[in-house]
């Protein structure tokens, strides 16, 4: 009797029993979505970690979703595009014809019709410019920025290192996908031999896994022929680049000292005025006196020369009308060339002259 009785009360009993355990089950459940939701993200990087069960299919990566990317990583590279065009225009860079004629033919033009520009009229996807110091490389990319529709990254050294070891090959990866999810895009590295310089048997593991990670982004299995991103080198030592970045830059144009029509363009836009003009005759004399000047050293003459009618005026200086200073003449320019000298040495310019005819696109 009193065993039935039992059992009668645990069947009773028995249902609002599993009733409170599922609602146990069920709260503890919804508290370990909750605290899954709201806990970080356990990596260093922020970068997503997903479980075994919620990898895709394919093993191909997806750039165009930036879920596996840094977010601190690619509001980095983002620093690095060039929001305002900077003021140059083509005008502006006196001579260089074929250095324009490339950059035309790489990114103005196939940004403004890429129907035409496909298949085996595809641009090249990497340019050097490389030759002497203060010639215009820099000023080109300039142009570049100002004059071209596509998306422009001015990347440095310190744009790509980091003191956290793996983190340089990771902002290398987001440099590429966010070039290529802005594309047209157009990827500047200047003084590209301090960052691709020759790899060594000694050299750092970091260094030599930044070189690795951007050749194989450049131009590697999982990079695509038909996207229009354009990587532009400039450089004064284009012997310490690695041989596969060479390869990579298919186009390698040689920017030289100015010639002698190109310092009289230089000249004359220096000296635009009636205040610093010259006569014809006293400016083609400056002309022949300035060979072997760059283009920086004749901004640094003419700097130079204009401060002597300053000088003359002594005390005076304080008082006397901008208008009563005298002109410019050829001998203020004689003066200022006692002080501003050629800035490159003649073995340096033949030894970039020697390059040239090797692997230049003479």
């Amino acid at each position: 009797m009193a065993g039935s009785s039992f059992r009668q009360i645990a069947s009773i009993k028995s249902p609002s029993s599993r009733h409170i355990l599922k609602q146990v089950s069920s709260s503890t459940s919804n508290f370990k979505q909750d605290l899954s939701q709201k806990s970080p993200r356990s990596t260093r990087n922020n970068v997503v970690i997903r479980n075994q069960t919620d990898k895709p299919a394919s093993s191909k990566p997806i750039l165009d979703s930036g879920s596996s990317y840094d977010a601190k990583l690619v509001e980095m590279i983002n620093t690095a595009i060039v929001d305002r065009s900077p003021s140059v225009k083509w005008d502006d860079v006196a001579g260089l014809e074929k250095a324009k004629q490339s950059l035309m033919e790489m990114v103005i033009l196939p940004t403004k019709r890429r129907d035409l520009f496909t298949g085996i009229r595809r641009p090249a996807r990497g340019l050097l410019l490389f030759g002497p110091p203060g010639n215009g490389k820099t000023m080109l990319a300039k142009a570049v920025a100002s004059e071209s529709q596509a998306t422009f990254f001015n990347v440095s050294a310190s744009s790509l290192t980091s003191k956290w070891v793996g983190e340089a090959e990771k902002l290398v990866r987001t440099l590429f996908m966010v070039a290529i999810s802005r594309q047209p895009s157009v990827i500047f590295m200047d003084e590209i031999d301090s960052i691709m310089s020759t790899r060594l048997a000694n050299e750092n593991d970091a260094s030599r896994r930044l070189k690795s990670e951007f050749l194989i982004q450049f131009d590697g299995v999982t990079s695509n022929t038909n996207d229009l991103v354009i990587v532009i080198g400039a450089t004064n030592k284009p012997q310490e680049l690695d041989d596969a970045v060479l390869r990579r830059l298919v186009k390698r144009i040689y920017v030289p000292l100015p010639e002698k029509n190109v310092r009289r363009l230089l000249l004359k836009h220096k000296l635009k005025g009636q205040a610093f003009s010259l006569p014809d005759g006293d400016l083609e004399r400056l002309v022949g006196d300035t060979e072997g000047y760059s283009g920086s050293d004749l901004q640094a003459l003419c700097e130079e020369a204009a401060m002597m009618p300053i000088r003359e005026l002594g005390s005076n200086i304080l008082t006397v009308k901008a208008n009563q200073v005298r002109r410019l003449n050829y001998e203020d320019f004689r003066k200022a060339m006692t002080v501003i000298r050629p800035s490159l040495n003649k073995s340096k310019w033949e030894e970039l002259e020697r390059w040239n005819e090797e692997f230049g696109s003479n």
